[in-house]
């Protein structure tokens, strides 16, 4: 069963994420903040307007409690028939207001006894002149109630203390005076802040992109010194992965140590087995000795052989240089004719001289060595050897005019220590041990027919470096 993983796997996932959530929450609280700033600037507005009128009625109070109408006036809008606007005053003589529509019932303090103002904020405030009985620094606060209809109303309210007691002082006012503009305020403001919100988007991919780089070299750059087209990462690096960069060139360094260390260790040893078991096969020819002692001599001189040889090729992954195919081809074939000088042979070789490839050079004198020896020994009386680059690597080919081999044997023909052609010295090793090299190398070694010379067809393709 799959687990859904909250947290992205890679850095740049998570630097994404955290971008984008912290940037849905700075918006967020943008947009709230900002809207209510707006709706305390255009409530601000109505207050003002709620507050004249509060003003004037309590200018209108008298001593007794009362409401002189003639000095209660109606300020715009407060006056015009179907309007929402209204106001009222309750105080000990009754209940007046403003008669255009019944003003709807709006939560009041007791009236006998003032109840300390609601805490609101400084530009809320309002000090009107004193009332009847003379009280200064009188505070008015809001208020909300609903119409009959269930539309919002937004109230001020205002207690005004006289000699036979309490009056309460509202005025009402529509709410959609504040909604309204406040609604249209709002909208451009989210589809700004909704473009706002694409455009840090794109600066965080951007930012992303741009910063995440240097790891995006660095991994090509450990590429190539694995590839073996570079020896160090580049030390030219952000301050960040300096650090890391120098570990990985310590290490790189370390490797390259022990792989020659270990090359040497093969070396000394192939030299320290070879020798005895020479000399042994020597001295058991002389003493002429037994066929069954001198086979077993050699069976343990073979798997030596072809053992070090593995060896020795699983110690090369990490050496790998620029190695000329020409100049290799052409000593090894000098060799080749004075080994066999008995048969004499004809050999073409078609090679450009700036044709190298990614190996170590004696990988590949033992790869070619196996080849070249192998088609000498089958062939008739010549050789072709051609090279060519195809697609970032090199192929070789080597062909002869022998009888060659039919699918099964090519088949086998790599397997180790299987001779198809049981004459000669050789032990069935040569091609196994070729392929090993070739593949630890990154190449491969195909058998095939010859189109031209009729025998076989070796392919070694190999990783070209230029």
């Amino acid at each position: 069963m799959t687990r859904l993983r909250i947290v992205p796997r890679s850095l740049f996932g998570r630097m994404l994420a955290i971008a984008a959530l912290s940037t849905g929450i700075a918006l967020l609280f943008a947009g709230v903040t900002i809207g209510h700033v707006l709706e305390r600037f255009v409530t601000r507005g109505l207050d003002e307007r709620l507050d004249a009128q509060v003003a004037v009625l309590a200018r209108a109070v008298r001593p007794n409690g009362s409401l002189d109408r003639m000095r209660a006036i109606d300020l715009p809008e407060f006056g015009e028939p179907r309007s929402d606007w209204s106001w009222q005053v309750e105080g000990p003589a009754g209940r007046f207001d403003s008669g255009i529509t019944p003003p709807p019932t709006v939560s009041k303090p007791a009236p006998t006894i003032p109840p300390p103002p609601p805490v609101l904020p400084r530009s809320e405030e309002r000090r009107l002149p004193p009332g009847p009985g003379g009280q200064e620094d009188r505070q008015i606060y809001p208020g909300e109630a609903r119409d009959r209809s269930g539309e919002r109303l937004h109230s001020r309210t205002l207690d005004v203390a006289t000699p036979r007691g309490m009056v309460t002082i509202t005025a009402i006012g529509p709410r959609r005076i504040v909604e309204e503009p406040l609604r249209e305020a709002m909208i451009p403001l989210l589809g700004s802040l909704a473009l706002l919100g694409a455009g840090l988007a794109l600066a965080t991919l951007v930012q992303l992109r741009f910063g995440l780089r240097p790891l995006r070299d660095l991994r090509t750059s450990l590429a190539a010194v694995r590839a073996g087209t570079e020896r160090h990462v580049p030390d030219d690096q952000p301050g960040e992965l300096q650090p890391l960069v120098a570990e990985l060139n310590a290490l790189i360094d370390q490797n390259a140590a022990g792989l020659a260390h270990a090359r040497q260790h093969v070396a000394n040893l192939a030299h320290g087995l070879k020798t005895p078991l020479a000399a042994l096969s020597l001295k058991l020819a002389e003493a002429n000795a037994d066929a069954d002692v001198r086979d077993m001599v050699d069976q343990i001189d073979r798997r030596v052989r072809h053992h070090l040889g593995r060896a020795r090729a699983d110690a090369t992954g990490g050496a790998r240089t620029r190695t000329p195919i020409a100049p290799a081809v052409a000593d090894l074939v000098a060799v080749l004719h004075r080994i066999h000088a008995d048969r004499p042979m004809t050999v073409d070789v078609e090679i450009p001289d700036d044709l190298a490839v990614r190996i170590d050079p004696q990988d590949l004198d033992e790869m070619i060595g196996n080849l070249l020896d192998n088609a000498w020994s089958h062939a008739r009386s010549a050789l072709s050897i051609t090279a060519n680059p195809i697609d970032g690597t090199v192929t070789l080919e080597i062909a002869d005019d022998g009888e060659g081999l039919d699918d099964t044997a090519m088949t086998q023909a790599v397997l180790p220590g299987r001779r198809l052609d049981e004459r000669g010295d050789g032990h069935g090793f040569g091609l196994s041990i070729t392929r090993e090299l070739a593949e630890l190398n990154g190449g491969t070694v195909t058998l095939d027919r010859s189109p031209v010379l009729g025998g076989l067809l070796v392919r070694l393709t190999l990783p070209q470096r230029s």
